[in-house]
């Protein structure tokens, strides 16, 4: 996702407003906030995973992904 996708996300947000948005406009909208969504989803993830905790003992833990 770069500044254009998130420009352009803002763009189709005003024309809403405005109630303006065409039906294309629309399926354009949901796919770049899903892209959006999913962007910042993998950016945590790797925040994530990049944590350590320390121990009382001392001893350091990386975090790990839940098994569901």
């Amino acid at each position: 996702m770069d500044e254009k996708d998130i420009k352009r996300i803002n763009e189709l947000y005003h024309k809403q407003k405005e109630g303006t948005l065409t039906h294309e406009e629309k399926e354009e909208q949901a796919a770049l906030r899903k892209a959006y969504i999913d962007s910042v989803k993998r950016n945590l993830t790797v925040q994530l995973e990049s944590i350590s905790i320390k121990n009382p003992d001392g001893s350091i833990t990386k975090v790990k992904k839940k098994e569901v």
